[in-house]
Order: structure tokens, then sequence, then C-alpha cells
């Protein structure tokens, strides 16, 4: 019997080593040493308070998603949030104000939550957020950005809050990414690794895996070009389809085969670099860890969701704490039923599953 996967300790123990390679390659930049021991002291200490508050019955993931805006510049072919409105061209109305989402970080930060995910949207386009969350040094801030905005007012900001991490989507070699993204995005993202290389800033990438590109995607000559450029984490996320059309683009059992035995090839080729798969890695580690299993999802209105593929809620953190939502009906219903066990044929368990997701609500 194959044995199971860990993905949390995964996570975090792979975050762990590359700020310990961090720490020993910047040994002659005391500022960025000082951060990079400093967080891994926090680190620590977070792991500490989601240990105790285990044992008093109250379960606190690692992880909290914040899509800090609904805009975005792009037109990805395919897009789930466009598909389900949850991303617009103009500016949004109503979303999550700087202070509100920086109280969302420090009620984080109490609770043991150690790395908050900022996505949109674009999350670039919410410099306010930003700028407020590099203040925010004992959380790790990865930011799933599509690279656009990345000009030297970003770079120097990283270059201060090295507690901001850049994690640039990227569909495989240039015609792949741009005949999605559109003209130019691979050069401008392969611009802005160098970028990150020459200033030693962490970055990472992330991969929706289709049918179409799951070959080059893990192949030898596109993770090493990656590898070469500096790049610490690539993520793969299985296309979720959007349409009965769109479905054949979505991996079957025969291509999340091969791409599970890939990605323990990269690991054992790359062990300096965090590879990670969804939700490849979550069903191999027992289950979807949505709902604050493993993470859990605040989208640009507050919403508390499971996971930003299940766009359904029933607390606002406007009307409701961090640790209140954790524990929302729709939150413990989901973790105490089968939802996050049960197999599945698309991206997501609970976007397939959504018809009883919304049956819960009604309850």
């Amino acid at each position: 019997m194959a044995q199971k996967f860990d993905l949390q300790t995964y996570l975090t123990e792979g975050v762990e080593r590359i700020v310990a390679n961090a720490v020993k390659a910047t040994l002659k930049n005391p500022k960025e040493s000082a951060f990079m021991l400093r967080f891994a002291a926090a680190s620590r200490k977070a792991s500490k308070k989601r240990l105790m508050a285990e044992r008093q019955g109250r379960h606190v993931p690692a992880f909290l998603i914040a899509s800090i805006t609904s805009s975005c510049n792009l037109h990805c072919a395919g897009c789930f949030a466009r598909s389900v409105h949850s991303t617009e061209d103009c500016a949004p109305v109503d979303q999550l104000t700087a202070t509100e989402w920086l109280s969302v970080f420090d009620e984080a930060e109490a609770l043991g939550i150690s790395f908050v995910l900022l996505m949109g949207g674009e999350p670039l386009l919410r410099r306010d957020v930003i700028e407020g969350a590099g203040q925010r040094q004992n959380l790790l801030f990865p930011i799933f950005t599509n690279g656009a905005f990345m000009d030297e007012s970003y770079f120097s900001l990283f270059d201060q809050c090295r507690n901001l991490l850049p994690v640039m989507s990227i569909e495989g070699e240039k015609n792949a990414t741009d005949a999605r993204r559109g003209a130019g995005v691979y050069d401008k993202l392969t611009a802005n690794m160098d970028e990150c290389r020459r200033r030693g800033l962490i970055f990472g990438v992330s991969v929706t895996v289709t049918t179409t590109n799951l070959r080059d995607v893990v192949s030898g000559p596109f993770v090493k070009d990656l590898s070469d450029r500096g790049c610490k984490a690539v993520i793969y996320v299985e296309y979720v389809p959007v349409t009965e059309k769109s479905k054949e683009l979505a991996p079957g059992d025969e291509a999340r085969k091969f791409l599970r035995a890939a990605i323990e090839r990269l690991r054992a080729e790359y062990p300096e670099m965090v590879f990670l798969s969804f939700p490849g890695d979550e069903k191999s580690s027992g289950g979807c860890i949505a709902a604050g299993q493993g993470f859990f999802h605040i989208n640009s209105h507050g919403g508390a969701e499971p996971c930003p593929f299940s766009p359904y809620s029933d607390t606002n953190v406007r009307d409701a704490s961090l640790e209140e939502a954790l524990n929302s009906h729709l939150f413990a219903s989901l973790r105490n039923g089968d939802y996050l066990t049960e197999d599945h044929a698309g991206g997501c368990v609970l976007y397939e599953k959504r018809s009883q997701v919304e049956e819960l609500l009604a309850r």
C-alpha cells in the first residue's frame, strides 16, 4: 500500500526549507537574514498556537486564501472566476477596504495562521492592501499574480518586504501562455523572473493543468528553465471546467496518474523547490482540505467561503470574527460530512458537488 502523503506537513516544511535555504544564501545581507530568521521563529510560534487550539478542540488551519479584489486586467481563456462572475473589469463595489483586510490579517496571526495567499482578480491592483501586508512581518504572503503590474515600484516593495512572495501564473512555454493569457504575457513573466533572480527575491509560479499542456508543464526543459531562473515553488492546479464543452480540458484518471508520477519525480530531482498539485495532493493526503480543514477563503466582499472554487458563504468577516467563520454552519457541515472525501471527476470536489453545498446553505 502506498504511503499516505501528508500535504499540510509538506506545505509547511517546504516553505520552512525555502526560508532556511534563503537564510544560508543571504548571510551577507543582514537585513534579509534577520527577516528570514524572525519569520522562522514566528512560524514555530504559530504552529504551537495551532497545536494548543487542537488540544482544546478547535482546529485552526495554517493557510488562509484572501481574494483582495475582484478586478482583473486580463481575459484568460476559460477563466473560472469570470465564469462565476467573481471577477470583473470595473472597480468592484463594496469590496473590503484596506483597513478591513489588515484587520483580517491581524486576526489570522492571532489565531496561529502562518500563510495568507493573496489572490484576485489581480491582487497587485490593491497596492494599499499589499503595502499593509508587507508590514505584517510574522505572516508570509504568497501573491498569485498575472505579473502585468510587476514594475520597479513593486520590485522595490518586494525587496523591502521579504514576506511578500510573487507567484506568477504561467501556462507552459511561450505559445501556450500567450494563447491563454494574451500576447506578450510570457515575455513579461520571464523578464519578471529574471529581475527577481537579480535582486535575490524568492518567487514561484502557478500552472493551470489541462489535457493540452500536461506533458509540457512537467517536462524536464520547462522545469529546468524555471529552476535556472530562480523559481522556488511550482503549483499545479487542475483545470476546473466552466462549461460542458470545456470538460474535455479537465485531466481524467490517466492524466492525473501521469501528473502524480511526474511530480514525485520532480520532488526528487529538485529538492530545493516545492511542487504542489491540487486536488491531486489533497486526494493522496486524505481528501479536500477546504472549509478550514487546511485552508479557507475570504472573497473580496468579506464572504467566508470553503475555497475559491466553491463560492458559497453563510458568514461575512464584516459581521463575524475569523474564528466564527471557521466554525460557521456551512464549514462545520462540510467538515463533519462526507463532502470533502468523496471522489470526483473535475478539479474541485466542492464545485462538482455544488448542488449539495447549496442544499446545506438552504437548511
